[in-house]
């Protein structure tokens, strides 16, 4: 099996590059055009080439794709390229980009320079910058000479991070860096316009009428106190700052805090509403969301822009400008996603996985046990903390012991456990969620205790000293990598982490590009727990792909497509692979649920 490196210089200008349009927009346009490309055979010298598309397409088919990876620095641009505009399906697809955030995690950098520069492999030469404007006709002989240099020492310099970066590097993810870039090189889902456009109508009436509610109360919008009440009601912690001025806590309520602004993203309307209000923006996600989805719909069929490693945790992120991560569970636009002529799509998500997985990672052996046999694992959960039987737990209890299991597991406090309730509309008084918290924590003791182990963790990476996080073995810790060691093999670092006392008490931290990060025990716990579901989910992802094509994943659920007429065989399938377990996992509970239809709507 060949390697093939390959990287290709486009057409840019101020107006038109990716810094203004999308990778889809940019590839699909009018305007786009491949002024040279160059490809390496495995370590052979990399070869240049620059022609009309029709040479370039004549020169391009002398290689063996069929029978090769392609490898590239950024493949979601170079891949749509060559499988959109050329028509070529190697055997698999390789990108440095996403191994780079996986061995070093998502805050460092990623660009093709900082890592050549991180591993010495040499320079990254700076001849793009001159092609600003022109198209292919525009160049000289010698320019173009030049740009081939340039071109021909960035496909050797991915090539010589790729080797780098390989090493350790567990072949199974690799597989699912193939699988998480084939959904967007290779579209097979399609979008119905006409209900794209409907929708794109009653959004903006909703808007609308919305907008003209918050703004009949401007006094609440402009008071920082009364609009912090606003979110709180709505179920959102209002984000905080430390003023530059006075020194003191105040509330994040400026255009230029990127916490605030990241309520436009919150998947409750009515807080982008006031949040979009407060800024003085005019439109919502969704309705921005809708519109793109339209323009992509009259260029083809739907790339899904999944980010492999876009998390700390290793979770998958939205890409492109159109997050498939943060879709509202009955947004219409999951109704506008469809399956191609002949097929059914299938979603299964897993149910739980997170509160199975602190009860697994913690050794809480009756709650895992619970989990495994079936059980109402929320009524026991409100049996305890109503001192009822399971069997007379009302409705109401229930949910209250559905949040308290999926909620408490990561030492979420009572206030904020109250603002939890409080979003779905159920309100208890501060005192009885303490009393709530209490019981969760005494009823379930090991799940408190790994949170302190974890806090131990934390000690011991600025100590250096040995130190065990888990009950079962599944994740390692090592203080000298400054981490713990996933089952996937890849780490989950806190690097540049530093003990803060105040007098008063003594907190950890550590920053990130977007500031600074406070970190204990039981965010701890979150990452690690977020972490392991994501490696049992990529395990699950492959299986499924041995006979499914998988379009699509969200946090923990898998979507795929089958054929028609073997709907019901490709639903059972796909659960079987979402309830099997990896081998080190043999003891984690592991249940699912599933629908199919359609559009990725009918699926709920």
């Amino acid at each position: 099996m060949k390697l093939l490196t390959v990287d290709f210089e486009t057409f840019y200008d101020k107006a038109f590059s990716l810094s203004k349009l999308t990778t889809e927009e940019y590839i699909r346009d009018d305007r786009f055009e491949v002024i040279g490309v160059a490809v390496q055979v495995d370590d052979d010298p990399p070869e240049w080439f620059s022609g009309t598309q029709k040479e370039t397409a004549a020169w391009l088919n002398q290689f063996d794709w069929g029978n090769s990876f392609v490898l590239a620095h950024n493949t979601q641009f170079d891949g749509p390229i060559l499988s959109w505009i050329f028509g070529i399906k190697p055997k698999g697809w390789l990108d440095t980009l996403c191994m780079a955030r996986a061995v070093h995690g998502v805050e460092a950098g990623g660009s093709l320079k900082a890592l050549a520069e991180r591993y010495q492999l040499g320079a990254k030469g700076d001849e793009v910058v001159n092609a600003l404007g022109k198209r292919r006709v525009d160049f000289s002989g010698e320019d173009l000479d030049r740009y081939g240099v340039y071109c021909r020492n960035d496909v050797r310099l991915t090539y010589d991070l790729f080797t780098k970066l390989v090493s350790g590097f567990s072949q199974k993810e690799l597989k699912v860096i193939d699988l998480t870039l084939r959904m967007f090189i290779n579209p097979v889902l399609e979008l119905n316009l006409p209900l794209l456009e409907s929708h794109l109508e009653s959004v903006k009436e909703k808007k609308a009428r919305l907008l003209a509610a918050a703004e009949a109360d401007r006094d609440s919008l402009m008071s920082n106190d009364k609009f912090a009440d606003l979110l709180t009601r709505l179920g959102v912690e209002p984000p905080k700052k430390i003023s530059a001025r006075t020194g003191k806590e105040t509330w994040a309520f400026a255009k230029t805090d990127e916490e605030f602004k990241e309520l436009l993203n919150h998947p409750d309307p009515r807080v982008q509403t006031l949040v979009g209000a407060r800024l003085g923006t005019k439109t919502t996600l969704e309705e921005t969301r809708t519109q793109r989805f339209i323009d992509i719909s009259l260029r083809g069929s739907l790339p899904v822009p999944i980010r492999y490693y876009a998390a700390h945790t290793g979770r998958w992120g939205g890409d492109d400008k159109i997050n498939l991560q943060n879709l509202p569970r009955e947004s219409k636009l999951k109704h506008a996603i469809v399956a191609p002529e002949g097929y059914v799509m299938v979603d299964c998500d897993s149910s739980q996985i997170e509160a199975r997985t602190v009860a697994w990672l913690a050794g809480q052996d009756e709650l895992v046990e619970a989990f495994d046999k079936g059980e109402d694992v929320y009524k026991i959960m409100a049996s305890a903390i109503y001192n009822v039987p399971v069997d007379e737990v009302d409705k109401a209890q229930r949910f209250v012991g559905k949040t308290t299991i999926l909620g408490a597991g990561y030492g979420m406090g009572a206030i904020k456990f109250q603002m939890q309730l409080k979003a779905f509309n159920v309100d208890v008084d501060l005192e009885e969620c303490q009393k709530i918290i209490n019981v969760y924590r005494e009823t379930y003791p090991k799940i408190p205790a790994l949170w302190r182990q974890a806090q131990r963790c934390l000690e011991s990476i600025l100590t250096k000293k040995a130190c065990n996080f888990d009950a079962v073995g599944a994740v390692l810790f090592d203080p000298r990598q400054n981490g713990f060691l996933l089952p996937s093999g890849l780490w989950q670092r806190y690097e540049s982490l530093r003990k803060v006392d105040d007098g008063q008490s003594v907190q950890y931290e550590y920053s990130t590009r977007k500031g600074v990060v406070k970190i204990y025990g039981g965010k701890i716990v979150e990452n690690i727990c977020q972490a392991v579901a994501r490696c049992v989910i990529a395990e699950q992802m492959l299986r499924i792909s041995k006979r499914y094509r998988v379009v699509l994943t969200v946090h923990d659920a898998i979507a795929c497509i089958a054929p028609k007429a073997e709907a019901a065989e490709a639903q059972q399938y796909v659960e079987e692979c979402m309830r099997w377990r990896p081998a080190w996992a043999a003891t984690l509970p592991l249940n699912c649920e599933s629908g199919m239809g359609k559009s990725y709507g009918d699926c709920k």
